[in-house]
C-alpha cells in the first residue's frame, strides 16, 4: 500500500504534518507487535518498504481473507460443472469459517471500507450460490428454516425472501409462503414507498392459483455480480448459476487490515 493511501485512510483529507513520519512509526510498531504475538515466528520482511510504501509478503494460503476467496471458487466452480451435492458440501464448510462482521472491531477509512465491502459481497454470493444449490437438491425444509434467520438479517435482499417463499412453497405451506410475500410487500412498502418485483408478484400469482409447478424457482441471479437486492428493480425467474467472479484474515479482522 502506498504512503499517499495509507495517510487517507488514516486522516482523510486533512493530514497532519507529521503524517508521513506517523506512518513510519506506526508499521514500525506493528512489526514489533507481530514479532512478540508470533514468538518471532514472523520473519523480519513480512512487511517490506518499498519506494513509495510498503507490501506485505505472505502466502495466500496464510491470510484467511484468500483462503475463503480460493474455496468459493472452487465451490462455485463444482456448482457450474453441475456437481451440487459436491459444491454445496464444499460452500457449506467454507462458508463455516466466516467468523462474524470483517474488520468488526476496527475504524475503517475509505481503503479499507471498500475491502471489507468486497470481502462481504463474496461472501453473500457463496451463500446465495450454496442455497441456490439447496434448493435444487430439493432440501426445501432447512433451507427454509435458514432463510427465515437470513432475511431477518437482511430484510431488503428481494433475492433471500424469494427464496423463503419458494422454500415455503416446495414444503407445502401455501400459507406461510403468501405470509412471507405479504411480510416482504409491508417492509418494501413502509421503506421504501415501493412493491415486490415483477418477479415476485408473479410467484404470489402463482401460488394464489395452485399452480406453481416448476414455474416458482425464485428470483433469479443475474450476470457475474449475482442476485440484486430489492432495492435495486425487479428481476426474472431461472434456476442458472452464474460465472464465479475473481475476488481477494492471521483473522478476518487483522489480516485484512494489514493486507488490505
Amino acid at each position: 500500500m502506498s504512503h499517499g493511501s495509507l495517510v487517507d485512510e488514516l486522516w482523510g483529507r486533512q493530514p497532519p504534518k507529521t503524517a508521513l513520519s506517523t506512518v513510519r512509526t506506526h508499521v514500525y510498531h506493528l512489526r514489533k507487535m507481530l514479532g512478540q504475538a508470533t514468538g518471532g515466528a514472523v520473519p523480519p520482511d513480512l512487511i517490506g518498504t518499498w519506494s513509495t510504501g510498503y507490501v506485505l509478503h505472505a502466502a495466500p494460503e496464510q491470510v484467511d481473507a484468500e483462503v475463503f476467496q480460493r474455496l468459493t471458487r472452487q465451490g462455485e466452480a463444482l456448482l457450474k460443472a453441475g456437481d451440487l451435492t459436491e459444491g454445496s458440501r464444499l460452500l457449506s464448510h467454507t462458508l463455516q469459517t466466516w467468523d462474524g462482521d470483517v474488520l468488526a472491531d476496527v475504524t475503517c477509512g475509505p481503503v479499507l471500507s471498500r475491502h471489507v465491502q468486497h470481502l462481504a459481497e463474496v461472501y453473500m454470493r457463496a451463500l446465495q450460490q450454496r442455497i441456490g444449490a439447496d434448493m435444487q437438491l430439493g432440501r426445501h425444509r432447512s433451507v427454509a428454516a435458514e432463510l427465515r434467520s437470513l432475511v431477518a438479517r437482511h430484510p431488503m435482499d428481494e433475492w433471500l425472501h424469494g427464496q423463503l417463499i419458494t422454500a415455503l412453497y416446495r414444503c407445502d405451506r401455501r400459507a406461510d409462503a403468501l405470509r412471507a410475500y405479504q411480510e416482504l410487500r409491508t417492509i418494501l412498502r413502509d421503506e421504501l414507498g415501493l412493491d415486490p418485483s415483477p418477479a415476485l408478484q408473479h410467484m404470489q400469482r402463482l401460488i394464489l392459483s395452485g399452480t406453481g409447478g416448476d414455474g416458482l424457482d425464485g428470483p433469479a441471479r443475474r450476470g457475474p455480480s449475482g442476485p440484486r437486492p430489492v432495492a435495486r428493480g425487479g428481476a426474472g425467474l431461472s434456476r442458472d448459476f452464474p460465472a464465479p467472479e475473481p475476488a481477494a484474515s492471521l483473522s478476518f479482522r487483522e489480516a485484512a487490515a494489514v493486507g488490505a
